[in-house]
C-alpha cells in the first residue's frame, strides 16, 4: 500500500489542513520524548560508572516513553511512505486500478486496526489497578505521597496508535480519491541504489 503525503495546497480541501498541524505536533511530542530518554539515559549511565550507584527508574521510565513514541508515530511513518511495501505491482496498473486496489488493500487493514482499537482498550483497562513503580517511586520521591498512576495509561498506547495510524490510512484514501478524481497521477517513486548501498 503507498502512502501519499498528505499535503499540498492545490491538492486538498481547506478542512484537511488541519492534518499538517496535527503531524508536526506529534513529530514535535516524539522529538522532546527523545530529548528526555537521551538526558535520562546519560545520567543513568553517569550515574553507575562514574558513581556507583543507579537511578532505578531510568530504564523502566525510558521504556515507557520509548513506547508511546512508537505507537504516536505509526501514522506519521505511514503517512511519509515509510512502511515496507511493494510498488512494483500498483504502478503497472492503470491509476483507476491503483486507487481499487489501495483501497481493496486498506480496508482488511482497517479492520485489523478496528480490532486492536476495540479489543486494546479492553485490555488495558484490565490493569487499571496496578500501578507504574517508576511513577510511584519519583512522586513519593518528591511530595512523599503515592502517584497512584495506573499501568493503564502505559498499555493504552497501543489502542490510541492503532486508531491515529487508522486515520492516517482513512487520509491516504481520500487525498488518493481527491487527486484521482482532478486526474492528478501519482508519479512512480525513484529509487537511488547509493542510498541503497
Amino acid at each position: 500500500m503507498q502512502a501519499q503525503s498528505i499535503a499540498g495546497p492545490s491538492d486538498l480541501p481547506r478542512w484537511f489542513r488541519w492534518f499538517g498541524i496535527y503531524t508536526r505536533t506529534i513529530e514535535g511530542v516524539a522529538g522532546v520524548s527523545m530529548a528526555v530518554i537521551l538526558v535520562i539515559m546519560i545520567v543513568q549511565v553517569a550515574a553507575r560508572y562514574l558513581f556507583s550507584g543507579s537511578i532505578i527508574w531510568a530504564e523502566e521510565a525510558c521504556r515507557y516513553l520509548l513506547l508511546w513514541q512508537t505507537f504516536l508515530l505509526l501514522g506519521v511513518a505511514y503517512q511519509r511512505g515509510e512502511f515496507v511495501m511493494l510498488d512494483l505491482l500498483p504502478y503497472m496498473l492503470s491509476s483507476r486500478a491503483r486507487l481499487v486496489l489501495k483501497y481493496a488493500t486498506a480496508i482488511p487493514v482497517l479492520i485489523f486496526l478496528a480490532v486492536i482499537v476495540l479489543k486494546g482498550f479492553d485490555y488495558a483497562s484490565r490493569f487499571e489497578r496496578q500501578k507504574i513503580p517508576a511513577l510511584d517511586f519519583i512522586w513519593s520521591s518528591l511530595t512523599g505521597a503515592n502517584a497512584g498512576v495506573s499501568v493503564k495509561w502505559v498499555y493504552i498506547c497501543v489502542p490510541i496508535g492503532a486508531a491515529l495510524l487508522a486515520l492516517h490510512v482513512i487520509a491516504d484514501l481520500v487525498v488518493s480519491t481527491i487527486r484521482h478524481r482532478r486526474g492528478i497521477d501519482d508519479p512512480p517513486p525513484v529509487v537511488d541504489m547509493g542510498e541503497q548501498l
